[in-house]
């Protein structure tokens, strides 16, 4: 071979850039972050890359290209073969690490299109809400569904889950289709939010709208049952036991303290979501909410 073809020894890090493909600005986070050992220096006291450092920076383009994070790659690299292991079997050892990666990724963008897909669909608002509680609203006509309705299923799905939020729906089914009993509802809930912080808790008010939201909610229970709608919460029940069948003690247990709609947020007991939440009541509604479940109780 021709002296004047002979390739160098080490090349520097513009030449080791331009030859991956990458920067050199790039192969420095390299070595920032523990990627990449640092090469030797020339006497200029510049960086000079050989030919495992050219490997190993082939490597990490290729694999970066394939959309593994460098953090995953440097663990992979940290990771040395077992005893014994060839050169390509340690190689496919890391290839199948990160593999694993990638398909972890891939399930994770398959089902936030799915979650994209159905707020396109359902609504931006409904398809927030999990296909157990939307398929019982299917029957309501487009519209008939407010967004606070929307919201308050919302909540009620994060603290008691997907079959306390279905059962919830009723009430809303019941509202949507009855203008007489929205319009109360309204009235009712607009006496309520009257209670601000400007009325005491003793003050006669407070009494009376608890009186009003009592026999507001006995005429809505009133309507739910004749509607069947009560008849179909005990269907819910049985679809809800079909779609998840009793587990371990352990899995009822945490069941019983309540978990979330189940798409990847961490379980907490319904105490803890509650103690969460924040809410907007005076202390004057705060005490027509007492006194109304008082009445509710004393009437059972």
């Amino acid at each position: 071979m021709s002296s004047s073809f002979v390739p160098p020894r080490q090349v520097r890090i513009g030449d080791a850039a331009a030859f991956v493909g990458t920067t050199p600005r790039a192969i420095r986070h390299y070595h920032e972050i523990g990627l990449l050992p640092e090469p030797v220096r020339g006497g200029d006291g510049r960086r000079r890359y050989g030919y495992e450092d050219m490997i190993r920076l082939l490597w990490i383009r290729r694999t970066a290209d394939a959309g593994i994070a460098l953090d995953d790659i440097r663990d992979a690299f940290a990771d040395p073969a077992p005893a014994g292991e060839g050169e390509g079997e340690g190689i496919a050892s890391i290839l199948e690490r990160l593999e694993e990666t990638l398909v972890a990724k891939e399930a994770e963008l398959r089902r936030q299109r799915t979650a994209v897909q159905r707020m396109r669909t359902e609504g931006s608002r409904m398809g927030l809400l999990s296909d157990f509680v939307t398929g019982r609203l299917k029957s309501l006509p487009e519209g008939s569904l407010r967004q606070a309705d929307l919201d308050s299923l919302l909540v009620t799905e994060r603290i008691f889950g997907p079959l306390g939020a279905a059962v919830q729906a009723g009430r809303f089914i019941a509202l949507a289709t009855h203008p007489d009993l929205r319009e109360e509802s309204d009235r009712v809930d607009a006496a309520e939010e009257a209670l601000d912080d400007t009325v005491a808790v003793d003050d006669p008010r407070v009494a009376r709208v608890a009186a009003e939201r009592h026999a507001f909610e006995e005429a809505l229970h009133a309507v739910i049952e004749d509607s069947g709608l009560a008849a179909s919460d005990d269907a819910l029940f049985d679809s809800w036991d079909a779609l998840h069948p009793a587990a371990d003690d352990e899995g009822a247990g945490a069941d019983e303290a309540g978990r979330d709609s189940g798409r990847g947020h961490e379980f907490m007991s319904v105490i803890e979501a509650i103690g969460m939440m924040p809410h907007d009541f005076s202390p004057a509604r705060l005490r027509c909410m007492e006194l109304a479940e008082e009445l509710a109780a004393h009437e059972a």
